[in-house]
């Protein structure tokens, strides 16, 4: 049996480089696109973005949406501030050398222009559920903003069959509870199996629920538990603040050069570091994954525009803060060649600066920041099946959903990040297709947004 994991690991690694060789330059080349067409607005309007955010009117909410603004970019980010910035992160250190953070910064700056048009066109083209629900997202826009052309359908339909797939069996389910599980053997040596069973019924209590009830537990926890991490993490910062003028030299370095083994890193390839950068890069903050606009899609917005500059703000917040936190901890303390991956590689690097508790404060982290990624895409992918089934199938797709997570819980990590891998390529792909055929028409709205909005595009 572990031979036979073993092969099935390798074998989805190969494939989801092979596709990712592919998806990076796409990728890249669609964030580029959209930041032409919108003026690179998440330069210009990252400021804007924050204040929209943490706006009164985004917290209140009210109109036509099923939650406040708040509420909507707290459950994308649930599902995006997750063990991606934690394990995530530290796997493109394992395998991809300090040159993929640089990389995974390039898809974040690209990326908060194509989370912008995500959120756009997710509010712009959303319908209702018959039994009065928002029904929003990529396949919506896709079918559409296209005109409902026969290749619109079918391109809609690929996305909602792949983002289902992608939230069972993907990133946004069992590699979470796969991750929170190892930190908590690594940290406490606590049986997987009885991590699971906890995950599986906490998961539960709030996804029976539905948005709503999502939308609601998101916004309490999801800014709680990044300002515990990141107060923590600067902690461990401190403690290392020699070692941070080399670590950045590291990321400039290897960035275009390859990485050389030391100590239990095996050493990288450029190649190795763009795609780990890009592939964890997106893992992370999900631009241009296409699974945020459908928790944007169900706010109760003033506006199209205003829930765009949202996600620009939603992407700096994971990428260029978490993630960049991270990997700077990972860095500058070592961690990066110990021969970890994964969360264990954090839980390292906090241990050796903060004795006793640190490992402790990542395990706890990991748990919540898996825990809110987890309700965020049971979200997605019941939205997802909606679009194919209908309304019906929400209550049987949630039951499998948990089902899955504990299932994630117990087995082998590789295999969960490889598979999470692939189906995160198969659901970008529609996904950004979409976005580069309906880059016209969105740089037509959001102008004309800017005349009836125009304090906001100044």
């Amino acid at each position: 049996m572990e031979l036979f994991l073993d092969n099935l690991a390798t074998w989805l690694d190969k494939t989801a480089s092979n596709i990712w060789t592919l998806m990076v330059p796409i990728l890249f080349g669609v964030g580029l696109l959209l930041s032409i067409r919108l003026g690179f607005l998440q330069f210009s309007k990252l400021g804007t973005g924050f204040k929209v955010m943490f706006g009164r009117r985004s917290r209140k909410g009210g109109g036509e949406g099923d939650v406040s603004p708040f509420a909507a970019v707290s459950t994308a980010l649930a599902a995006t501030v997750g063990n991606g910035n934690i394990a995530g992160v530290a796997t493109a250190l394992y395998w991809g050398g300090p040159g993929a953070i640089f990389w995974m910064w390039i898809c974040g700056f690209l990326g908060m222009a194509t989370k912008f048009s995500e959120a756009f066109l997710g509010v712009l083209y959303r319908e209702k559920h018959p039994d009065g629900t928002i029904a929003g997202g990529p396949m919506y826009y896709i079918k559409n903003g296209l005109n409902k052309t026969k290749f619109a359908v079918f391109l809609g339909g690929f996305f909602a069959v792949c983002g289902a797939f992608a939230a069972l069996f993907g990133t946004g389910n069992m590699m979470q509870s796969n991750q929170m599980s190892l930190a908590f053997k690594t940290q406490f040596g606590i049986p997987p199996v009885i991590t699971g069973v906890v995950i599986t019924f906490f998961v539960g209590l709030v996804v029976i629920g539905g948005i709503k009830r999502i939308g609601s537990v998101a916004e309490r926890l999801v800014p709680a538990m990044i300002v515990i991490y990141l107060g923590a993490g600067i902690i461990v910062l401190i403690d290392n603040i020699g070692a941070l003028p080399k670590a950045f030299l590291l990321i400039f370095e290897y960035a275009f050069t390859p990485s050389a083994a030391v100590g239990g890193f095996l050493g990288a390839t450029i190649k190795n570091a763009i795609q780990f950068g890009a592939r964890r890069g997106i893992l992370s903050n999900e631009a241009g994954l296409g699974s945020a606009p459908i928790a944007h899609a169900a706010a109760q917005t003033p506006s199209p525009l205003h829930q765009g500059l949202i996600g620009v703000a939603e992407v700096f917040i994971d990428t260029i803060l978490v993630c960049t936190f991270t990997a700077l901890i990972n860095i500058s303390s070592g961690a990066w060649i110990s021969g970890e991956s994964g969360s264990a590689m954090t839980v390292t690097a906090f241990s050796n600066s903060i004795p006793y508790v640190g490992g402790a404060i990542v395990s706890i982290c990991s748990f919540f920041f898996g825990y809110t990624t987890l309700i965020g895409w049971c979200y997605y992918g019941e939205q997802c099946l909606k679009y194919l089934f209908g309304i019906k199938i929400a209550m049987p797709y949630r039951i499998v959903f948990i089902a899955l997570t504990f299932i994630g819980a117990v087995v082998s990590i590789e295999i969960v990040f490889f598979m999470g891998d692939i189906a995160n390529a198969f659901m970008a792909l529609p996904n950004l297709i979409g976005l580069l055929l309906l880059s016209g028409v969105l740089a037509k709205k959001v102008k004309e947004m800017k005349q009836r909005y125009p304090n906001l595009l100044e």
